[in-house]
């Protein structure tokens, strides 16, 4: 039968059909909403499939830890005022993503934490002189990175982000399951290197978790000053890495979402972006005041949703904290407290030549003649006291 150009025309509405091609980064998205299976008050919120709860005796060793980090962050600042620390970046409000992200990654998994993040060194079991030594000035890295798998808290921002895309690409290729995983500031993501580590980890697959921190301001600037984005983790998807946001103040969300993350990571699926929206409830550093930009009425809307108190308010209703438990781990938190003041209020022994060592594997000669300098006048120096 002949067709006539007419009844192809005719037919042409009906039969044929727009083919609406899959959207490549439909996976990557994040949720539209950030992750929470914890309402603000503490009562569970409907399950969810894809972020399965972690066990009871995880969420309470996580609520343990995190009374813990409060306390020591509280001592921390109060040793800053104290002229024992030469600064301080507290991480009060930030608790569920500090201690959350550490429980969600082995101990042979290394960590790249901020400045920030000495509350997230502590749990993972890091003595807190070693990780205030920095801080007070006496060493450039207080503990052994090597041996605790956790590089030395990072100052220039978003430089970490290059560090752990290649441990983790290194690991990697010598065949190791070893996920990496990096904290963020907000303001981080503004910067060259958070571009470079997570384009190189997404192009080579490394296991990289980057764990952005959003606590709404880097210092002062406001993150409506930082990306016009729906959210940093929509940032992801211009590199294809698949990510996610998360409610930072639901410490149950935050390690269920960090634990799912990890698993994406060392199953050699590449690195994977969490963003976890949270507040900074005191100021960026003992040196800043924040009341200049930033009023009280918004940090108290923030104090209501306080993390701790949110996960010790679910566990009380499911019968896995009690009083006695509370008053024990409070307990354990003044101790903790008490020896940290008291070996942070003992005068360290500072050997000024020091200064010189691990600068390079090998000493420059420029090095040699810096470190023969100061020798000199400190031997000048020794020889005018023994006169007077």
């Amino acid at each position: 039968m002949t067709t006539t150009p007419q009844a192809v025309r005719r037919a042409s509405p009906r039969t044929r059909r727009t083919v609406t091609p899959p959207d490549p980064a439909r996976s990557l998205l994040p949720d539209a909403e950030p992750v929470r299976l914890l309402a603000e008050n503490g009562t569970p919120l409907p399950a969810r499939a894809d972020y399965p709860e972690p066990p009871a005796e995880v969420l309470r060793e996580l609520y343990r830890r995190m009374v813990l980090g409060r306390r020591f962050d509280t001592q921390a600042t109060a040793l800053t005022k104290q002229g024992r620390l030469a600064v301080y970046p507290s991480s009060r409000g930030q608790e569920a993503c500090q201690v959350g992200a550490v429980l969600a990654v082995r101990d042979t998994d290394w960590v790249f934490p901020t400045y920030r993040e000495s509350m997230a060194l502590v749990a993972r079991g890091i003595d807190p002189v070693e990780v205030l030594t920095l801080l007070r000035g006496d060493w450039h890295c207080g503990y052994d990175p090597t041996e605790v798998h956790t590089a030395p808290q990072c100052t220039p921002l978003a430089t970490q982000c290059v560090h752990a895309a290649g441990l983790a690409h290194g690991e990697a290729y010598q065949g190791r399951d070893t996920v990496a995983l990096a904290f963020i500031g907000d303001g981080a993501t503004s910067e060259g290197d958070f571009h470079e580590g997570i384009n190189f980890a997404a192009v080579f697959k490394a296991p990289v978790v980057f764990f952005v921190q959003n606590n709404k301001y880097a210092i002062s600037v406001p993150l409506s000053r930082q990306t016009a984005a729906p959210s940093l983790a929509y940032k992801g998807v211009g590199y294809g890495v698949p990510s996610e946001q998360v409610d930072g103040n639901d410490p149950v969300a935050v390690l269920a979402v960090l634990t799912r993350a990890v698993a994406h990571a060392r199953a050699g699926k590449g690195p994977f972006l969490v963003e976890a929206h949270t507040y900074r409830m005191e100021p960026h550093t003992n040196a800043d005041d924040a009341t200049r930009y930033r009023d009280g009425a918004e940090v108290d809307a923030w104090r209501d949703r306080d993390p701790v108190a949110r996960l010790e308010t679910y566990l009380r209703a499911r019968g896995v904290l009690d009083d006695a438990a509370v008053a024990e781990i409070a307990e354990q938190a003044e101790a903790y407290a008490a020896d940290l003041r008291t070996r942070m209020n003992e005068q360290p022994t500072v050997d000024p030549l020091s200064l010189f060592d691990h600068v390079y594997a090998e000493p420059t000669p420029q090095l040699i003649e810096q470190r023969e300098q100061v020798r000199a006048e400190l031997a000048a120096a020794h020889a005018e006291e023994g006169d007077a």
